[in-house]
């Protein structure tokens, strides 16, 4: 039998929030300097919360050192490069 997902605890707490709490947004503020003992924690500023996705799949660490050593030699990436080509390549067949 199985478990109702209802049921689990596996992730509670960990979903992404757009909007911060006070607490939270000051303690954002203290680590980049930007909030002054002493000052209002009334109207502060509104702050960006960036979700970050890691991308699961094989390879990881070749397809990085590839990238890297391709921006190192001054090459566009390989994923930049494809459109590119896609867009010349029906150029090049002959009409009919």
């Amino acid at each position: 039998m199985s478990q109702h997902s209802s049921l689990r605890v596996d992730s509670v707490g960990v979903k992404h929030r757009n909007v911060l709490k006070r607490f939270e947004r000051v303690n954002k503020m203290q680590d980049e300097k930007k909030f002054a003992e002493g000052r209002s924690v009334y109207g502060l500023p509104k702050i960006k919360s960036m979700k970050v996705k890691v991308k699961k799949g094989g390879g990881g660490e070749k397809a990085e050192a590839a990238a890297e050593g391709a921006a190192a030699k001054g090459a566009a990436p390989a994923k930049a490069a494809a459109p590119a080509a896609k867009a010349a390549a029906p150029a090049a067949k002959p009409k009919k």
